[in-house]
């Protein structure tokens, strides 16, 4: 009988961390942080202070051919850069086109080409205006440039579901697999929508947090004093093939993806549902998936964004599922990359169980833990045998998604 499991070959990103996979891992392991204080440029941002952010570490114009970079804004460039390193990994795989499908996610898309050329128009007339605007402002570009660069015609995928695009174009790539559609999928998620309009808009739902002397001590999840997220940028890359056929071809197998669970909350906007019934279905669908029992996950990969409503509904949802589970929070480390989140995340989890380790939260300590969470939050890097673990990604809109990550 023909498998339909799904394995994880190569993995790539550029986040705020690290210009790669590694760099990003290590930091991540020691604790660091890749938050800095960043001053905005440009009319618009004259009346807002200093923000926190987190940049890449390299600027991804830098890592490609200079004139493909001058045609791509910003969040493609970085998914061509995460891409071109998860592709890599996976060892160049030889591939039917009409059976190679690419799939990434974003949460607003050029955001920054869109805002360029606005200023552009005003200033000096439509004639001025770029005519690669639209290619490069509107969401589906990233997709777009990948299946064009490596050659897939299996289709090319964009979910726009704010921060849990990234987990949702990784879980609609397994699926794909699954359902015997694709042998191959790329997936991830990318984002660099770090601007005036971003920046004060997410400031006016008070989910951002404000800044402070020390940046790298702003984002702060799980923490009785809390405030919101960090606005970072990045982008994240898996390549997800049948298993069958990674083993038949000898590649390097970094992890399974076992399970995925995508549920809406159907009550508001912004708001997650008040009892989390959505975030506990996303996470027993990904269970159910993945054919294990809560207590077969090693830890939970929160999405933990700093919010004091957001981390406590979240802790709620986890412990309802998995009673104190233990968990771990990298936005203390990376910011929120909004709609590549749950794909770097993902990645995260996929290391963990291969490399056998918790990653540790910043910025807390246990007199610091806000003690209505009620789970073991890892301080420190554990290093113990991971066999599963469970991402969970949710974004405004009531969007859910739990990602389950198995040892190969």
């Amino acid at each position: 009988m023909e498998s339909f499991d799904v394995a994880i070959t190569g993995v790539g990103a550029i986040t705020p961390l690290g210009p790669d996979v590694p760099s990003t891992w290590s930091a991540l392991l020691s604790g660091e942080s890749g938050l800095s204080t960043l001053t905005l440029t440009g009319a618009a941002a004259a009346a807002l202070p200093p923000q926190v952010a987190g940049q890449m570490a390299a600027d991804p114009a830098t890592l490609l051919d200079p004139v493909q970079a001058k045609r791509l804004d910003r969040a493609q460039q970085a998914a061509l850069v995460a891409t071109a390193e998860a592709w890599a990994d996976a060892g160049r795989p030889d591939v039917d086109p009409d059976r190679f499908a690419v799939a990434i996610g974003t949460g607003i898309g050029g955001v920054n080409t869109l805002l360029d050329q606005d200023d552009v128009l005003e200033s000096a007339g439509p004639r001025r205006v770029s005519p690669r605007t639209i290619p490069m402002l509107m969401p589906n570009a990233a997709a777009a440039a990948v299946s064009i660069q490596y050659g897939a015609r299996g289709g090319a995928f964009t979910p726009v579901s704010a921060c849990s695009s990234g987990a949702e174009a990784i879980a609609l790539g397994a699926r794909l697999i699954r359902t015997g559609e694709a042998d191959l999928v790329i997936a991830g998620g990318t984002e660099a929508a770090i601007a005036a309009i971003t920046v004060a808009g997410f400031a006016q739902t008070r989910a951002l947090a404000q800044p402070g002397t020390d940046p790298a001590s702003a984002s702060r999840p799980f923490a009785a004093d809390r405030q919101g997220f960090v606005l970072s940028e990045g982008a994240a890359i898996v390549v997800l093939e049948n298993a069958e056929r990674a083993r038949n071809r000898g590649a390097h197998v970094h992890a399974m993806l076992a399970g995925a669970g995508i549920t809406s909350d159907a009550h508001h906007i912004t708001a997650p549902a008040p009892d989390g019934s959505g975030q506990t279905a996303a996470m027993r669908k990904a269970l159910a998936q993945a054919g294990l029992l809560p207590g077969r996950i090693s830890h939970v990969n929160a999405h933990a964004t700093g919010t004091p409503v957001g981390d406590l509904g979240e802790a709620r949802a986890i412990h309802e599922v998995f009673g104190r589970a233990t968990v771990t929070a990298p936005k203390a480390s990376l910011g929120h990359l909004f709609g590549a989140a749950g794909a770097i995340e993902a990645l995260i989890a996929v290391l963990s169980v291969e490399h056998g380790v918790v990653p540790p939260t910043r910025n807390l300590t246990p007199e610091l833990l806000d003690p209505e969470i009620g789970l073991d939050v890892a301080m420190e890097r554990r290093d113990a045998p991971q066999n599963a673990v469970l991402s969970n990604s949710f974004g405004f809109g009531g969007q859910n998604v739990s990602l389950v990550v198995t040892r190969a």
